[in-house]
């Protein structure tokens, strides 16, 4: 029997609704609060800023191209560099500026087309800096679980294996209304043994109120602080692109014509802008959306809308906030040790999917210098700003393909003066 597909424009009845919308919900929730405990703010703030960012990506696309905004990744590595050296409201600072040059680059590609971005950033060096995003944030998933080092705890050890296990177990095993949150019930589960350890700390939920406003708070900028971001936007930019390519797979539309690539990274970067003025971390259009579609065959905005509403409403949940910050970093750990592998993969499979021929030289000395560039460990310092991993590798990578671009439209030009 044929599964039942819910169209992106189609109304879902009441009595359905609601269910979908909690397990759209769900799905997005896992990964989407890994981002704030790695920042070290309250997810509060986060779940009211998702919910925002996918109304207004909705709004904004016409109701045409169904995602869910969910906490960015790309950000981490320079984030988290920025909020070691300034604070935590520079790094809101670099979002805000990332957010805005989005935009304007939104407005370009309305005018010029999609055709130069190939050009800048082609898919053998995209898929490596994809991935790099993932690999170089592997090591701080171990040192956040507590399993690197001399002295380690094996209440840690516990947690992050009962962790890591459940969420592999889930993703492979896991039928119907399971398969769509293993991530989910590998957060619960590695809870609920770091309960039964002795690891975790009620304190905060008992002293919470029940109605609490999130934590709000305004950003400040530093040159230094918004340079280092900056390149980032390379990596979102080619992030947003591969996931409407996917998405209108599964859907069976080209969402890059209709409602247009221009509107969905506008929506994408206006949200990460709104974002950042108000304290909270940059969204993106979120991968597990994807997979939750693609298992349900449920593409309705309208699910996709209910589940940004109820992301809204349990921001402003006293009690719930607060035990999401008791999850302990094993557990968060464990969960981050399968997410990013899995955005390294994601980057291998751009090569895949794109079938980038490595037959050319080109095409496999993009790719060989960006991995080994994001993962030597080289860092160059201009003036107070350093680059070093994905960002270093990013811009290697821009630089190297305009130069063989220009290179390979010199030499044709060369043999049609010649013949």
């Amino acid at each position: 029997m044929a599964k039942r597909i819910i169209q992106v424009e189609e109304k879902v009845p009441a009595n359905l609704l609601i269910p979908l919308s909690i397990q759209h919900m769900f799905a997005m929730f896992g990964a989407s609060v890994l981002v704030p405990f790695l920042f070290g703010i309250n997810p509060a703030i986060v779940l009211f800023m998702n919910g925002i960012g996918t109304l207004l990506f909705i709004f904004i696309t016409k109701g045409k191209a169904p995602a869910y905004l969910g906490s960015s990744f790309a950000f981490i590595a320079p984030a988290n560099i920025i909020i070691a050296k300034f604070g935590y409201p520079y790094a809101c600072g670099g979002f805000v500026v990332v957010g805005f040059c989005g935009c304007l680059l939104a407005m370009i590609i309305k005018k010029f087309g999609t055709k130069w971005i190939d050009i800048v950033l082609p898919s053998a060096a995209m898929g490596p800096v994809v991935a790099l995003i993932g690999l170089e944030l592997s090591s701080s998933a171990a040192n956040t679980a507590g399993i690197l080092g001399d002295n380690i705890d094996p209440k840690n050890v516990i947690v992050f294996a009962v962790t890591l296990g459940m969420a592999v177990i889930g993703s492979v095993c896991f039928k119907k209304f399971l398969s769509v949150i293993p991530i989910l019930i590998a957060v619960v589960t590695g809870y609920l043994t770091a309960v039964a350890v002795g690891i975790v700390d009620f304190t905060p939920v008992l002293e919470a109120n029940f109605i609490s406003i999130p934590n709000f708070q305004a950003p400040k900028f530093s040159i230094d602080a918004i340079l280092m971001m900056l390149p980032v936007l390379l990596v979102i930019t080619s992030e947003h692109i591969g996931h409407q390519i996917v998405t209108g797979e599964v859907v069976g539309r080209n969402l890059i014509k209709d409602p247009g690539l221009h509107r969905s990274l506008f929506a994408d970067n206006f949200s990460t802008m709104i974002s950042g003025l108000i304290g909270s971390v940059p969204t993106t259009t979120y991968g597990e959306n994807i997979g939750v579609m693609a298992i349900t065959g449920v593409y309705s905005v309208q699910v996709i809308a209910g589940a940004a509403i109820l992301s809204i409403i349990c921001s402003f949940i006293g009690p719930l906030s607060a035990l999401i910050q008791t999850i302990p970093n094993p557990v968060i750990g464990g969960i981050s040790f399968l997410l990013y592998g899995m955005i390294g993969t994601s980057g291998l499979r751009i090569l895949v999917d794109q079938k980038v021929d490595y037959g050319k030289s080109v095409n496999m000395i993009l790719t060989s210098v960006v991995f080994v560039v994001g993962l030597s460990g080289v860092t160059i310092h201009l003036g107070n700003i350093s680059l070093s991993g994905m960002v270093l590798a990013c811009i290697t990578g821009m630089i190297m393909s305009l130069l063989f671009y220009i290179f390979e439209k010199f030499h044709l030009l060369n043999e049609e003066a010649i013949g």
